[in-house]
């Protein structure tokens, strides 16, 4: 069985949903996920900033606009009576839905059941359009059976269980339907995988069920090898490894989400980066023989990050110190991208600065903090290993006449990220673009 993720933008208009049967065969036993409309979570979220602040009246004419644009939807999208009554009656109650939360105490409990609605309304209309022209389809609802523990950690084992269990009871279908991005937390109330889940939503349905395949259709034909609206002529990456993905994932590349990776590389799914506009492209094959020795395969930039310097005396010749320090990083549960250290510093960056604020207040304890914002990670991928030499000069040189912030080389046998100022961000990787490829 394959797992096939669909983005908001292959599903951002009637001619594009109708355009899925492009790609999906109807008679190979799969299971397609897909996003909200184009467009929809961005107003989802609009909705619920208005209904934070108080602002009913706002979010009342926001629900009107964008339920308006779902009206010009499904008179597109369907061509009987019975389908545009479904579609209506389907869309009139997640408005009504959305509309009377207004009434609530507005938590973020009501937020992220709002940030449900676009992918409960994506899916329910492919399948009622599958529907009208005649292909059988089966609803899955990702709240029956994608769950995160405590930690907002996917439960692979219980989604494997609990969608194997629902998938049985249809042995004679083909075609299954569900959300991405959302979920049940360990509570059972409504939750999601943050913005762009619905990669991982693909990849944690592949390594669950141990899928022969899953297939990311976006709107861009595979990884490239550099950014694509900055660069110019860069191109698609055949085959990646999964580590060589996953830092690419992790330190720009747009194209897929960050944690999918890992539960696919967990269980040996392979995962195919494809583009829907071009599905005759080859895209981007990511399994555990992409690598390649001896060569530099992408480059990738990470932005919004912040970079934080400590020096203290008391760092010299000591034991425990960077432990202490890290400590206060993991009691505000915010992760640090890059380290370099020297006998009395240590600079480290983060892109959560949400409790920055207190974070310094307590660093100050060790001794003076430097805060740099607005700072970016450039990563170059490919083959730094033990027995590799050279490359690492190469991506030095080809930044040389750049000030360079820090420099990560050594944690992994994939990259050399380097961080500097974001308005020096362009220039990095077209130089590194042109020196390296």
């Amino acid at each position: 069985m394959k797992v096939l993720k669909f983005g908001g933008t292959s599903v951002g208009s009637a001619a594009r949903i109708k355009g899925l049967l492009d790609i999906v065969n109807p008679a190979e036993r799969q299971i397609v996920v897909l996003s909200a409309v184009a467009g929809t979570t961005n107003a989802l979220v609009e909705i619920s900033q208005a209904y934070t602040a108080g602002k009913k009246d706002e979010a009342k004419d926001l629900v009107k606009k964008h339920k308006d644009k779902y009206e010009d939807l499904i008179k597109e999208l369907f061509s009987t009576e019975q389908g545009y009554k479904n579609g209506k009656e389907l869309i009139d109650y997640h408005f009504n839905l959305i509309s009377t939360l207004a009434n609530e105490l507005f938590t973020s409990i009501e937020e992220k059941v709002i940030l449900a609605q676009g992918e409960l309304m994506s899916t329910a209309l492919w399948h009622f359009y599958l529907n009208e022209i005649g292909i059988k389809s089966v609803l899955l609802p990702a709240l029956d059976f994608m769950k995160i523990d405590e930690d907002n950690e996917p439960m692979v084992e219980y989604i494997g269980e609990k969608l194997s269990h629902i998938l049985a009871q249809s042995p004679e279908n083909t075609l299954f339907i569900t959300q991405g991005f959302i979920c049940r937390n360990s509570f059972g109330e409504i939750d999601n995988l943050r913005r762009g889940g619905s990669d991982y939503t693909a990849s944690l349905i592949g390594a669950a069920i141990r899928a022969d395949e899953v297939q990311i259709w976006t709107d861009i034909d595979g990884m490239h090898n550099n950014d694509p609206r900055v660069v110019k002529g860069t191109t698609p990456i055949a085959h990646l490894s999964f580590d060589e993905a996953a830092e690419l994932a992790y330190f720009g590349a747009k194209i897929l989400h960050p944690q999918s990776v890992f539960p696919a590389q967990k269980y040996n799914v392979p995962v195919r980066l494809l583009n829907t506009m071009e599905p005759n492209a080859k895209g981007t094959l990511i399994s555990k023989d992409g690598a390649q020795k001896g060569c530099i395969r992408a480059i990738a930039a990470k932005d919004g990050i912040t970079a934080i310097h400590i020096h203290s005396s008391r760092m010299l010749l000591a034991y425990g110190f960077l432990r202490r320090v890290f400590e206060i990083f993991e009691r505000y549960k915010t992760p640090i991208d890059m380290i370099t250290t020297s006998e009395v510093a240590v600079s480290l960056t983060i892109d959560d600065t949400t409790n920055l604020t207190d974070i310094i207040k307590e660093v100050e304890d060790f001794g003076s903090v430097t805060v740099d914002g607005d700072q970016t990670i450039v990563c170059v991928v490919g083959d730094f290993g033990l027995n590799s030499h050279g490359y690492a000069a190469r991506v030095l040189d080809a930044v040389k006449h750049l000030p360079v912030r820090m420099i990560s080389y050594g944690g992994s046998d994939f990259n050399v990220s380097i961080l500097l100022n974001s308005d020096h961000k362009t220039e990095a990787l077209r130089s590194l673009h042109n020196r390296l490829f």
